[in-house]
C-alpha cells in the first residue's frame, strides 16, 4: 500500500464518525428548514411540503426571534467579558506567589465546571429565591431591600449572567494557567530591572503575551454564550414577560413544544450564521490590530 492509502485508512473510521454523527444531521437539519416538517408530518411523510425559504422569511419577521436576538446578545456582551475577567484574574492569581495549597484552589474553582447544570441551577434558583434566598438575606444585613432576581424583567438576565460566570470561569481559568506558566521569567526580570510595577508587568508582558490564547478563549466563550438555554429554561422558563427567551430557546419552544421542526432549523441555522460572522468579525478585528 502506498503512503497516502495507509493514511486513509488510518483516517477513515475517524470520518465515518464524523459524517454519521455530525455532517449526516446537519444535512438533515437544512433540508428540514426548507420544509413545513411538523407534528402532520411525523405522522406521515405525505403531510411534508416543501416551503423553501418561508420559514426564515417567518423567523426574520417574527418580533419574538428579534426579543430573543437582543436577551441574547444582552447575555453575550455582558457575560463574556465578565467570565474572562474572572477566569484571567483567578489564573493569575493562582500563579502568583501570594497563594498557598494552588492544588486546592484550582480543584476548588474548577468544580463548578464538571457538576450537573441543571442540579446547580436548580441550587442557584434557591440562592435568589426573593424571600428565602441567601443573596437577599445577604442585601438585607446591610440595609438593601430584597430584590426579586427571577421575577423581575430588569434581574432576571443579570442573575443569569452571574450564574453562567460562576459556573463556567473555571474551565477557561485552566487554559490561561496553562498559558501564564509558558511565558519566560526571564521577560519578568527585564521588566522588574526597568523599573516595572506589577500592574505595568501585567499591562506589558503577561497580556501581550497571553494574545492567542485570549482570542482562542474568547472564541470558544463567544460560541458557547450563543447557545444559552439550559439556564433560563431551568430558572426562568423564559420570563418575566420574555427577558430571558434565548435564541437556543426559542428554536427549543419552536421544535419541541410546538412541534414545528422545519421552523426550529431556521432558527438553528440563522443563529449559526450569526456565530460564523461574529467569530469572522473577532479574528479580522484582531488581525486588523495586529497589523496596525
Amino acid at each position: 500500500m502506498t503512503r497516502p492509502s495507509v493514511a486513509w485508512a488510518f483516517v477513515l473510521p475517524a470520518l465515518s464518525v464524523i459524517g454519521l454523527f455530525f455532517v449526516v444531521p446537519v444535512l438533515a437539519g437544512l433540508l428540514l428548514s426548507f420544509t413545513d416538517f411538523d407534528l402532520y408530518a411525523l405522522a406521515s411523510l405525505d403531510n411534508l411540503r416543501f416551503v423553501g425559504l418561508q420559514n426564515y422569511r417567518d423567523t426574520l419577521t417574527r418580533p419574538l426571534f428579534w426579543q430573543a436576538l437582543g436577551n441574547t446578545a444582552y447575555f453575550v456582551v455582558l457575560g463574556v467579558p465578565l467570565s474572562i475577567a474572572l477566569s484571567l484574574g483567578c489564573a493569575v492569581l493562582l500563579q502568583s506567589k501570594l497563594v498557598r495549597f494552588k492544588p486546592l484552589w484550582r480543584t476548588a474553582l474548577f468544580a463548578p465546571v464538571v457538576t450537573t447544570l441543571v442540579a446547580v441551577a436548580v441550587v442557584w434558583r434557591y440562592l435568589f429565591h426573593v424571600r428565602y434566598g441567601w443573596i437577599n438575606q445577604w442585601l438585607g444585613s446591610i440595609g438593601i431591600e430584597p430584590i426579586d432576581w427571577l421575577g423581575d424583567p430588569h434581574w432576571a438576565m443579570p442573575a443569569i449572567i452571574v450564574f453562567a460566570a460562576w459556573k463556567n470561569f473555571g474551565g477557561n481559568m485552566i487554559i490561561f494557567i496553562a498559558a501564564l506558566q509558558a511565558i519566560p521569567d526571564d521577560l519578568y526580570e527585564a521588566a522588574r530591572l526597568d523599573g516595572a510595577r506589577a500592574w505595568q508587568q501585567f499591562l506589558h508582558v503577561t497580556l501581550p503575551m497571553l494574545g492567542p490564547t485570549l482570542l482562542m478563549v474568547s472564541i470558544l466563550t463567544i460560541t458557547g454564550y450563543f447557545q444559552l438555554f439550559a439556564e433560563p429554561y431551568v430558572m426562568t422558563q423564559g420570563g418575566p414577560l420574555q427577558s430571558t427567551v434565548s435564541v437556543l430557546y426559542l428554536m427549543y419552544e419552536e421544535g419541541f413544544r410546538w412541534w414545528n421542526l422545519g421552523a426550529a432549523s431556521a432558527v438553528a441555522f440563522v443563529l449559526f450564521a450569526i456565530i460564523i460572522v461574529v467569530t469572522r468579525g473577532l479574528l479580522r478585528l484582531t488581525r486588523a490590530r495586529g497589523e496596525a
